[in-house]
């Protein structure tokens, strides 16, 4: 437990008591430190905030009532903000830089950092003001922006030195709070016990779910419909094995609204499990997600203490690869599946007949194919298939028109819940409709509007990022500038040197596990080469990408080093918390610039694309890279050389413009 009184009662307790409570509050934590050098820190830091307290309650006795908490353990996280304070109806928070003298990027990010994850996740934080304040001790000045009031809860951070740090927690308590923030005196007991639940990633839920633990409680305030969509699939499925019938559901969402972790809900939710009697499967064409959640599973377990060759035949039907699965039905014509509901990931992605009959010498579309399969089963199935909008990035990918196709063409009757986007051909799904030709007169088809997912749980603080990047991919920079997330809530911000933009994740990363950072890039331009970026073909399939996703940041392996970049199709499903996108000279802007000049490299060159499909592929990859981060991202424009004709500068000039004219900033520190 760390440190919390009353400010009165802090004013009066001995430093070395203090202290002492820290001390065994750090040694129960686990963490190691130095703690030879972390006394003389607590020290400073200590009478540094006895003076400005001393200073406050003169100023206004009843601050004398206010609720101080040092070192307060931020649960489920390696966090600690230095000092909270509870004063009446707001939440002050102060990160101490002890021995500074200058206000750095990366320390005004951990403060905002801390105050963000407190509004996002603590439930007892929600709605309530909250005042960042970072004091770095030996700065020359304060810096605090005179306003009577602030617009929203989390309020711009006030810079302080140890002098003026009373005067700064005078001008939080005094400003007028925003009309949505709540106004009645914080409970300190309820604030400290109050639930966290930060949004899992995909590789934690799926943690989570193996062990037989529901991820319903990330559904919060932002995000509820991610278990409407979940009970909603499952009275689906019930009324499917109940009446004896064979439905498909097509899920929608906007980018990291939750789609994949729908996905998994519905197979292995304990509460599902027990209301269906059964459990279904996953499968998904991502090969890269495949194999990385199967690894994520699999250390999890074996840490556990479970045999690793035991816990990897196990984990091996919690998640498939979908092409894996259709073969060995095909192979074996007389098997009925085991699972009556299977679940298909990335459903946009499924091979179309020719790709099928490339690959395979099957002579029809992978939907087609699944739909056949699932027939087998006795009375009833059900599939649930997960789309995503404009991330087709393959030769081959059918995407969501193959899908009406294969209903229609089904030996069987299959009823069909769909989201409205499909049938609209909504911005989610990027404007392709379930049915090129209109709704046939013969379907059951039931529009669920719970079955689009309309919030992002990825990017929690930038619920418009899809409608930015589509607009930018549009070539539409007025309606990109007009949805560009806040700049305080989801950075975006551009640079032309990569190691400044290395230098920008290392700082919002901080190198904690639980802040993944990395390098995302095109797999189409191989001239990353000349920057140090490696992205050919046979070194990608060579690289253990579930290392760059899942080991910690002292592995030179791991993403949190920023030497290897991950292509769309490694990345696609997945996300990091920073995200750094290398952007290609496979899309620039046109001289025009009223639109892209589409371009693939081969061997010692450039060549345009003509073909409609190859740009939409292209444009594609973007979309995914793009959509990757959870916080934040910076876009990394290279600058070219005149001296290689494959690197031409004025392209990623136009480019940097574009950008800039599309709301993103130049990137000015780290």
């Amino acid at each position: 437990m760390s440190f919390d009184s009353t400010v009165a009662e802090f004013l009066n307790t001995n430093v070395d008591q203090i202290i002492g409570i820290l001390v065994q509050s750090i040694e129960k934590s686990g963490i190691d430190t130095q703690l030879s050098i972390q006394f003389s820190v607590w020290n400073r830091q200590i009478e540094i905030l006895k003076n400005a307290l001393r200073e406050l309650t003169l100023r206004n006795p009843d601050a004398k009532t206010y609720h101080i908490i040092l070192e307060y353990r931020i649960p489920r996280r390696q966090k600690r903000p230095d000092v909270i304070i509870l004063a009446n109806d707001r939440i002050i928070v102060i990160e101490f830089k002890i021995g500074t003298s200058t206000y750095d990027a990366s320390s005004k990010w951990q403060v905002i950092d801390y105050v963000m994850n407190l509004r996002d996740f603590h439930s007892e934080s929600s709605d309530r003001a909250i005042f960042p304040v970072l004091c770095a001790s030996e700065a020359p000045a304060s810096i605090s922006k005179e306003h009577d009031s602030i617009d929203r809860v989390v309020a711009e951070e006030t810079l302080t030195n140890a002098t003026d740090l009373g005067l700064m927690i005078a001008r939080c308590i005094s400003r007028e709070l925003p009309p949505n923030a709540l106004r009645n005196r914080i409970e300190p007991l309820k604030w400290i016990e109050s639930p966290y639940r930060p949004t899992l990633t995909i590789i934690e839920a799926a943690e989570r779910l193996y062990g037989n633990h529901s991820v319903r409680e990330i559904s919060h305030a932002y995000a509820d419909n991610l278990e409407k969509t979940t009970d909603m699939l499952a009275n689906v499925i019930l009324d499917a094995k109940t009446n004896s019938k064979r439905c498909i559901c097509f899920v929608t969402g906007v980018p990291g609204a939750g789609k994949t972790l729908t996905g998994l809900n519905v197979v292995h939710d304990p509460k599902v499990r027990a209301h269906l009697g059964r459990s279904g499967i996953f499968l998904s064409g991502n090969g890269p997600l495949v194999k990385i959640v199967r690894e994520a599973l699999i250390t999890n377990q074996h840490r556990a203490g479970r045999k690793k060759k035991e816990v990897e035949h196990e984990v091996s039907t919690f998640i498939q690869n979908v092409h894996h699965f259709l073969r060995h039905h095909r192979e074996n014509p007389n098997e009925i599946p085991h699972e009556n509901v299977v679940v298909f990931d990335e459903a946009q992605r499924a091979w179309n007949r020719d790709q099928m009959f490339r690959k395979q010498k099957v002579d029809r579309s992978e939907p087609s194919e699944l739909l056949e399969v699932m027939e087998r089963t006795k009375d009833w199935s059900v599939i649930v298939a997960l789309v995503g909008g404009g991330q087709e990035i393959y030769l081959g990918e059918a995407g969501l028109e193959e899908w009406g196709n294969a209903v229609l063409d089904a030996n069987q009757k299959w009823a069909v819940v769909a989201s409205p986007e499909v049938i609209s051909g909504g911005q989610s799904v990027s404007g392709h409709h379930l049915f090129r030709n209109g709704l046939p007169d013969s379907l059951e088809l039931r529009r669920e509007n719970s079955a689009h997912l309309t919030v992002s749980v990825r990017s929690h603080r930038a619920q418009e990022i899809a409608s930015w990047v589509n607009s930018l991919l549009d070539i539409n920079s007025e309606t990109a500038k007009k949805c560009m997330p806040d700049s305080k809530e989801f950075p975006i911000v551009m640079t032309r040197n990569l190691d400044s933009a290395r230098a920008w994740l290392r700082a919002r990363s901080g190198g904690e596990p639980d802040k993944r950072c990395g390098l995302v890039a095109t797999s189409e331009d191989q001239r990353f080469r000349a920057y140090g970026l490696e992205n050919s073909t046979d070194f990608r399939m060579g690289y253990a990408f579930e290392k760059w996703f899942l080991a910690p940041p002292d592995d030179v392996r791991s993403s949190f080093m920023l030497e290897v970049s991950a292509s769309e199709f490694e990345c696609q499903g997945l996300e990091l918390d920073w995200v750094g996108v290398c952007w290609g000279g496979d899309l620039t802007p046109c001289e025009n610039n009223i639109g892209w000049n589409y371009r693939k490299f081969k061997g010692s060159k450039w060549q345009n694309s003509h073909k409609v499909i190859e740009r939409d592929y292209i444009r594609n990859r973007y979309r995914v890279l793009l959509t990757r981060a959870r916080y934040g991202m910076v876009i990394w424009v290279p600058p070219g050389s005149d001296k290689d004709p494959t690197r031409d500068p004025a392209r990623f000039d136009r480019l940097f413009d574009y950008l800039r004219n599309c709301g993103v900033e130049e990137l000015t520190e780290s």
